[in-house]
């Protein structure tokens, strides 16, 4: 009987050390390490008075703060972003993070693109 060998593993694991030296080497402040269907993620590293110059985008989107402090502007609101927050941000919202105090690491996870 032939066996069948998988084309993709059914997961994926990603180790965040490995992940920041990845993105230091680039010497970008964004590296993409999942596009799948479904989902994508990040990792964004802005440092202390870094500035943020994303705009909005055709997809919802969560960051986690891994490390840092900063405020992020989401619409008219204003949050104060530290380690272990989680923010969710609709498809379409104008958002930026601004007043970074501490270098600011983010998981970041944006849904599926929409087909409408």
């Amino acid at each position: 009987m032939k066996r069948q060998i998988a084309t993709q593993a059914p997961f994926e694991s990603f180790d965040l050390a490995s992940l920041i030296v990845s993105r230091q080497q680039l010497r970008t402040p964004y590296l993409s390490f999942l596009n799948v269907p479904s989902l994508s993620m990040g990792l964004y590293v802005l440092p202390p008075n870094g500035s943020d110059h994303q705009s909005r985008h055709a997809r919802d989107e969560v960051y986690y703060i891994i490390s840092g402090l900063a405020r992020l502007r989401v619409g008219p609101d204003d949050l104060r972003v530290k380690r272990g927050s989680v923010v969710f941000v609709k498809a379409d919202t104008d958002h930026q993070f601004h007043s970074i105090e501490e270098e600011l690491r983010v998981l970041v996870f944006f849904s599926a693109e929409r087909s409408d």
